[in-house]
C-alpha cells in the first residue's frame, strides 16, 4: 500500500500553525502526527495539501499498488491501523461523519466528496484527533503516553546519573547521548522522555508527562509542569506549563509560558510572560481564521498560539488567549492585541507591515545558525503567506 496523508477542512481551524505545514506535520506528544503514522505503518508517507506547500511536501502516487488516503488530523493506534490495512479498493473508513481513510486502488486522485460511491465502514478505534489549535496542548497528555509506549517498547533506557533525584524511574526513558545532572524528575504523574543528544541542566525540576526531543536543552533551573513537549533543537528556560513547542525555537530565559503552542523558528525574549487564565475565570476565546472571529474554546486555561518564524522582544506580555500569525515581530510595553496577523511589526502601540525582504534576511540567518539553508522553496511559502496577509489587510 502507498499511504498519503491528506488535509481536510480541519486545516482552517488549525491556522496559523498550518500556514506553513500540512496538518500531519503538527507535533503532539513526542512525535509529529506523520512520524506516528510512519512508525505504526512501517512505511513512508506523502501529503495532499495546499498547492503552495506541495513543493516542500510533495504527493507521491503508486501505480502498482493501492493508494490509501489517511486524514492527517487523526493519530494512529493499533486498532485504527488494523482497520485501515483491511480496506480494499473503493472502501472508506469513517468516524461518525468524518472520513478517516479511503482506499482508491490505483486511481491517482482522491476527493472526499467522491467517497459517496465507496463502501462505507465505521471505525471503532476511538483515535485521538486534532481539530483545533488548543487541542494540541489539551490532548498532549494522551499523546505523550501513547508515543512513550510506542517508542520505548522492548528497549532499555540509559541509566540516569546519581546526581539526580528521581521518582518512578521506570517511567523515565533516556536516549543515547542525553545528559542529565543535578535535576529533579518526577515521573509519578506521567512518563518522562529525554531524547537523543539532549541536555537537562542543573537545578531543573520536571513533572511528567514530559518530552524533550533530540538536540534540545533545558537551561539551568528550568521548571516544567506536564504535559509538556519540547521539540527538537530547542533551548528552553524559565517556567513552562502544559505547552508544546514544535521545534527549532527558543524560549531560553526566565518568563512563563503556559497552555501554549509555539511553531518552529520562534524566539521568545527574556522575561516574556503569557497569561493563561482570565481574572474572572471565564471561558477563553481564541481567534479563528475560518470564522474571522473569536470562538469559544471551552477552556478556562488557554495561553498563547504562535506560528512559525514569529518572535517577541524582552518583557513582552501576552493576554490570555492570544494568537500570533506567521513571521510577526512583537515588542514594546503594554499588552498587544489578542490577535496579531502574520507579518506584523510592532506592539501595543500599533503595528506596521513586516517587509518581506527583511523577513527573508532574518529567516536566512536563523536557518544558517541551525545548519539549514533558507532556500527558494521556503521563500515562496513565506511569500504566499505574505500575499494572503496583504489581501486580508486590503479587504480582498
Amino acid at each position: 500500500m502507498n499511504y498519503i496523508l491528506f488535509d481536510d477542512n480541519t486545516r482552517n481551524n488549525l491556522l496559523p500553525l498550518t500556514f506553513t505545514r500540512p496538518v500531519a506535520d503538527i507535533r503532539i506528544g513526542i512525535l509529529t502526527i506523520r512520524e506516528k503514522w510512519e512508525k505504526y505503518l512501517d512505511a513512508k508517507t506523502s501529503s495532499k495539501t495546499e498547492t503552495y506547500l506541495s513543493e516542500k511536501y510533495p504527493i507521491e502516487f503508486a501505480i502498482d499498488t493501492d493508494n490509501v488516503w489517511i486524514n492527517g488530523s487523526f493519530c494512529p493506534n493499533e486498532k485504527l491501523i488494523e482497520e485501515i490495512k483491511s480496506l480494499k479498493p473503493m472502501e472508506v473508513l469513517f468516524d461518525a461523519t468524518t472520513v478517516i481513510a479511503a482506499n482508491s486502488g490505483d486511481v491517482k486522485s482522491f476527493e472526499i466528496a467522491l467517497v459517496e460511491a465507496f463502501t462505507r465502514y465505521q471505525s471503532h478505534a476511538k483515535a485521538l484527533r486534532i481539530e483545533n489549535t488548543w487541542d494540541i496542548f489539551s490532548k498532549n497528555s494522551d499523546a505523550i503516553n501513547a508515543d512513550f509506549i510506542q517508542l520505548t517498547f522492548g528497549r532499555k533506557s540509559l541509566a540516569l546519573s546519581s546526581t539526580n533525584q528521581v521518582i518512578d524511574v521506570e517511567n523515565i526513558f533516556v536516549e543515547e547521548g542525553a545528559k542529565v545532572e543535578c535535576a529533579i524528575l518526577n515521573a509519578s504523574t506521567g512518563p518522562i522522555y529525554i531524547g537523543k543528544d539532549s541536555e537537562i541542566m542543573e537545578g531543573s525540576v520536571i513533572r511528567g508527562p514530559f518530552a524533550l526531543c533530540e538536540h534540545s536543552t533545558l537551561k539551568l533551573s528550568t521548571k516544567v509542569y506536564g504535559p509538556t513537549t519540547i521539540g527538537p533543537h530547542c533551548k528552553v528556560g524559565g517556567e513552562i506549563n502544559n505547552s508544546v513547542i514544535f521545534g527549532y525555537s527558543n524560549k531560553a530565559h526566565d518568563g512563563f509560558l503556559g497552555n501554549a503552542v509555539l511553531g518552529e523558528w520562534c524566539n521568545i525574549g527574556a522575561d516574556t510572560n503569557n497569561s493563561n487564565l482570565k481574572n474572572n475565570y471565564s471561558e477563553v476565546k481564541l481567534w479563528n481564521y475560518e470564522k474571522e472571529d473569536f470562538v469559544n474554546t471551552g477552556l478556562t486555561f488557554c495561553g498563547l498560539i504562535m506560528a512559525d518564524h514569529s518572535k517577541c522582544g524582552i518583557n513582552t506580555m501576552f493576554n490570555t488567549g492570544t494568537v500570533v500569525g506567521v513571521n510577526a515581530n512583537i515588542f514594546g510595553a503594554g499588552f498587544p492585541p489578542n490577535f496579531i496577523p502574520s507579518f506584523s511589526w510592532g506592539g501595543a502601540s500599533g503595528f506596521s507591515t513586516y517587509k518581506l525582504k527583511e523577513a527573508f534576511a532574518v529567516a536566512a540567518r536563523v536557518f544558517e545558525r541551525r545548519g539549514f539553508v533558507f532556500d527558494e522553496t521556503e521563500q515562496e511559502i513565506l511569500a504566499h503567506i505574505f500575499e494572503l496577509t496583504e489581501k486580508k489587510k486590503s479587504g480582498n
